[in-house]
């Protein structure tokens, strides 16, 4: 097959690389500048796409003998997936932007304009696995190593865009393994370190960065009956599930420390709470995708058993999950998740997504709209 290596610049994509030229696939590496913030540009920022990273990966495709290209897609990424950051947070959501940039960018931008250049597939990095059904149908399945799955983050793949993803990493037992594969094959990125945080937050103060992009108004910060307990410097800089920097003026009857149960960004507070409140038992999700053909039950309604996952390295529980069902005036079906946590998860946030799977497939995601606590609402 032809097929477009996406190459970061980090130990893994130059691996899936390297294995897609060995299986005999005619390659071609291409560098996604995504940022043109200063930050990004600095020796040792924390992210990835940086010009070093975009240098490590020109030196990998030298060392396979596959052409280089770098694509500009700031833009898109500056519209799809910065914007889209600043505009959630805005409107007191958590957001998700590694999702984001692989579906809006990785997998729908670069992905369009490789198989209008004749490309057949996209081989990235990521820790995951395409199987086929019997009728030659894509599932999306966990990594051999669960400690590295990044299955979570791909859930917004769809049926289409799983017939066109190649990763060549799913097998592989450990990242240990994948760091000796790229020193015997003479890379140099073989002990490059992992990027983390998000990319074009170099620094990795989030709440510093946003302060800069979003309006920052004092409030109260309440308690889950309604009392204010404080104030705060902007609701937009506070998650749910946090601890430290409230600065309450009123402690807690019990003594115990409170934790950020909701943000009511329209109100312009900050609800904190004993951390038993935490607890979600029900999710509702939008903006609903699956990963490959739909389960019998989505086209139906009916109820069916999965784990939900609400995070990138979160713990899936099990759940039972339906549609909420309804049809638009053209005939189409569409509808709402609703998820039903058999074991509640903390510090479930609007914005976050939430994704479902049975056994290592993954089914599906949805945005998170609502988390509902049972015991909260008892109150």
């Amino acid at each position: 097959m032809r097929v477009l290596a996406a190459m970061s610049g980090g130990v893994d994509s130059a691996v899936a690389a390297a294995r897609a030229v060995e299986a005999g696939h005619d390659v071609v590496g291409v560098h996604l500048a995504l940022s043109r913030m200063p930050g990004t540009l600095r020796t040792g920022s924390r992210g990835c796409c940086t010009i070093e990273d975009s240098r490590d990966a020109w030196r990998a495709c030298d060392v396979l003998g596959i052409p280089y290209y770098v694509w500009d897609f700031s833009e898109r990424f500056k519209e799809d997936v910065v914007q889209d950051f600043i505009d959630e947070y805005a409107a007191g959501r958590t957001p998700n932007p590694c999702m984001r940039c692989n579906e809006r960018i990785k997998f729908a931008a670069l992905l369009e304009k490789a198989i209008a250049l004749g490309f057949d597939a996209v081989c990235t990095g990521h820790y995951a696995k395409v199987i086929t059904d019997a009728d030659g149908n894509p599932e999306l399945h966990r990594a051999a190593d669960w400690a590295k799955d990044q299955s979570y983050v791909l859930g917004v793949l769809t049926h289409e865009q799983l017939k066109h993803s190649m990763f060549p990493l799913a097998d592989t037992p450990s990242k240990a393994e994948v760091r000796a594969d790229a020193e015997c094959r003479g890379l140099s990125v073989a002990n490059k370190p992992d990027s983390h945080d998000i990319c074009f937050i170099p620094d990795g103060d989030t709440a510093g960065w946003l302060a800069e992009k979003i309006e920052m108004t004092t409030g109260d910060i309440v308690d889950e009956t309604g009392s204010k307990v404080g104030e705060h410097p902007g609701a937009n800089a506070f998650t749910v599930g946090q601890r430290r920097g409230l600065k309450l003026g009123t402690p807690a009857a019990d003594g115990k420390p409170r934790f950020v149960l909701e943000i009511r960004p329209k109100e312009n507070k900050v609800v904190v709470g004993p951390e038993a409140l935490l607890a979600i038992d029900e999710i509702r999700g939008i903006k609903v995708s699956w990963a490959g053909l739909p389960i019998a039950e989505v086209a139906t309604g009916d109820e069916f058993d999965c784990y939900a996952q609400v995070r990138a390295h979160g713990d899936p529980v099990p759940a039972v999950a339906h549609m909420e069902l309804e049809s638009d005036d053209d005939g189409a079906t569409r509808g709402n998740l609703v998820v039903t946590l058999t074991t509640p998860l903390r510090g479930v946030a609007p914005g976050q997504t939430v994704v479902l799977y049975q056994g290592t497939r993954v089914l599906g995601q949805a945005t998170i709209d609502a988390a509902r606590s049972l015991q909260r609402a008892a109150l």
